[in-house]
């Protein structure tokens, strides 16, 4: 009896070469499609359609069964009502690492073991081997790992990623040779399985926008903000204070909750925007933990996506990681995820809570 795999299906060129590939293999390949957002954009579009449309006809093209599963509640519950509280909270939310944590390893692999499946494959740019590690991509430009960082190797026992050894370009081009008809869809942007829309105008229709002051590193009132939530560390456009000053670009440079003030200072290189410590929570390791509490370690990280490794020791304490540095950081953003590296090992990381030396000479 051949093995049953599904695959997580999104409508995209990587999951739809995934099935491809597998199916070859000679595995029993069911295609799911994950429903997780029901509402239509500004525009009136329900980008889930389109989507579910692709699907179908990639899984009638390749001679695959397929299913639709509507995981809304479980991303309202699990995904997005964290996402709001971030905002709330003044932070910088990633729900893309919270989604593959609680939907497409936890809700989905639920589904998927129901239809008597063996395992779950997706279109992710990661690896894995038997052990449950988890692996870079093979092409740089599309490593996904830091956004499966929270993914424990239990759950990455169960996982196959076909397109982890593989560029994006040769993704696309198995595509188009086997007449796939998403070989030039273009890749999806913006908030996890929510889409490209106007952000302002969509955590609006969430949140209560409280506008306030913009305010120099010299307590000078230099604009106004339309609510804090709509700002991050680090951000220049949008602020509408170009005129002001010295002539030099304004940046974001912190969050006074108390106050409700935005602060902001000029230079991409002002110090504020410099840190070299900081003190992440929701600590998850992939495997075991590469050292005792209170045991420093040293390891690379990065404290957004697409960075380049920084050099960093790590102390683990209570729960919580203390992470030191050895050059300073342009902008760690709180709400973003500073996930940790061993070569091409990912061993886990955490939430950004708190930057705990702001103000570092670049």
């Amino acid at each position: 009896m051949k093995e049953r795999i599904v695959v997580g299906m999104s409508g995209g060129v990587d999951s739809s070469v995934t099935a491809l590939l597998l199916k070859q293999q000679g595995y029993d390949v069911i295609g799911v499609f994950m429903n997780n957002w029901e509402e239509t954009d500004e525009n009136g579009v329900c980008s889930a359609e389109t989507d579910w449309q692709d699907v179908r006809e990639v899984c009638e093209k390749i001679d695959i069964p397929y299913y639709s599963v509507n995981f809304a509640k479980e991303y309202q519950d699990r995904v997005f009502a964290d996402f709001l509280r971030e905002y709330q909270a003044g932070r910088t939310p990633n729900p893309d690492v919270l989604c593959n944590r609680e939907i497409k390893f936890s809700a989905f692999l639920d589904f998927a073991l129901k239809l008597d499946a063996s395992r779950i494959a997706t279109g992710h740019f990661v690896r894995t081997d038997g052990s449950g590690a988890l692996l870079r991509g093979a092409d740089p430009q599309k490593d996904q790992s830091y956004f499966l960082y929270m993914v424990h190797r239990d759950q990455l026992k169960k996982a196959m990623f076909p397109v982890g050894g593989m560029t994006k370009a040769q993704v696309r081009q198995i595509a188009e040779e086997n007449g796939l008809p998403v070989s030039r869809k273009k890749d999806s942007t913006g908030v996890c399985f929510i889409g490209e829309r106007n952000f302002k105008k969509f955590l609006s229709g969430y949140l209560p926008a409280q506008p306030g002051d913009m305010v120099s590193p010299e307590g000078e009132v230099v604009g106004r903000h339309d609510g804090l939530m709509y700002y991050t560390l680090g951000q220049r456009r949008g602020l509408g204070i170009g005129g002001r000053g010295d002539g030099r670009s304004w940046f974001v440079i912190g969050k006074d909750l108390e106050r409700n003030r935005l602060l902001v200072a000029q230079g991409e290189d002002h110090p504020m925007l410099y840190s070299t410590r900081c003190r992440t929570e929701d600590l998850t390791w992939v495997e075991d933990p590469p050292a005792a509490e209170g045991v420093p370690f040293r390891c690379t990280a990065k404290f957004r996506y697409r960075q380049p490794d920084q050099p960093v020791e790590v102390t683990i304490r209570e729960g919580q990681l203390w992470i030191q540095s050895l050059t300073p950081q342009r902008a760690v953003t709180p709400g973003q995820s500073a996930v940790l590296y061993d070569g091409d090992r990912c061993l886990g990381g955490g939430i950004v809570a708190e930057i705990l030396d702001a103000g570092i000479p670049c």
